[in-house]
């Protein structure tokens, strides 16, 4: 595979996909060097200087970080649950009517988890839609765009699969319903559903595995996802971001890093 100028690698490197990715090439200039701290998940959250925008309080990010917020009382108050909970069939409705009849503050905790998450799915379509009005998912933001959707999708699955842990017949019958519409895709419609409920009917192999999925797997992909979706808004800039906007003369400007290759470290465009 050729790897010299015009060769394949390169470009890759000019593709629109790469270029919102990885915003910047190597060197080992300061400038680069600054680059490769913005570009590093972890090493970014401890920058020498970030851009001055992003620390003002602006109605869009409220809408994030109140959604941020949900899901960390979420992930409190389902732990707290969890020490109350089994997921087995016998023993699911029973531990959730102890929680109401027998749990000390055990319906308070219910409630908080459950208003929670209605809270979260409505903040994140909030900020989805106010971030699509803005036109914030243009570039250099499209990747975010992306994680934004996928933040999404994890939201509504971590609803869907805490619906059926009560073990009541709601939770029963939306299951149900809400599989059988999932069996409706072609080709794989009914593979999707096997794999779903790990069998042909919502029973004990389905509960258990809602619960793995709601408890486990689905919030340890939403903590990964909300690390890059931050990481990125601190590269790429927030939504009052404007590209075409030109700056001021009259105004000083401050030092800022660099996140792409049209920044320098002084702060000018």
């Amino acid at each position: 595979m050729p790897d010299g100028k015009g060769g394949y690698f390169e470009r890759l490197e000019r593709t629109r996909v790469w270029r919102s990715v990885f915003r910047s090439g190597t060197g080992s200039s300061t400038l680069h060097r600054a680059l490769a701290i913005q570009q590093n998940l972890f090493l970014h959250l401890f920058s020498t200087k970030v851009r001055r925008r992003m620390l003002g309080f602006r109605a869009t990010w409220y809408l994030g970080a109140l959604t941020l917020g949900t899901f960390f009382i979420l992930v409190i108050t389902g732990i707290l649950l969890m020490l109350y909970y089994h997921p087995s069939v016998p023993q699911a409705y029973a531990d959730v009517k102890d929680l109401k009849f027998v749990v000390s503050s055990g319906m308070f905790l219910r409630n908080l988890h459950r208003w929670s998450a209605h809270a979260m799915v409505l903040l994140v379509f909030a900020h989805m839609f106010r971030v699509f009005y803005r036109g914030a998912y243009r570039p250099p933001r499209e990747f975010n765009w992306v994680i934004g959707v996928i933040l999404l999708l994890i939201t509504l699955l971590l609803s869907y699969t805490g619906y059926l842990l009560p073990w009541d017949q709601l939770a029963f019958w939306a299951i149900t319903v809400g599989s059988n519409i999932s069996s409706a895709v072609p080709v794989f419609g009914d593979k999707a559903r096997f794999l779903m409920l790990g069998g042909h009917q919502v029973n004990a192999n389905a509960l258990l595995r809602f619960y793995v999925l709601h408890c486990v797997i689905l919030p340890l992909a939403a903590v990964l996802f909300v690390a890059v979706h931050m990481w990125r808004i601190r590269k790429d800039g927030g939504l009052y971001v404007r590209q075409s906007e030109p700056a001021r003369e009259s105004e000083p400007q401050p030092e800022v890093p660099a996140t792409d290759n049209k920044e320098v470290l002084v702060g000018k465009r």
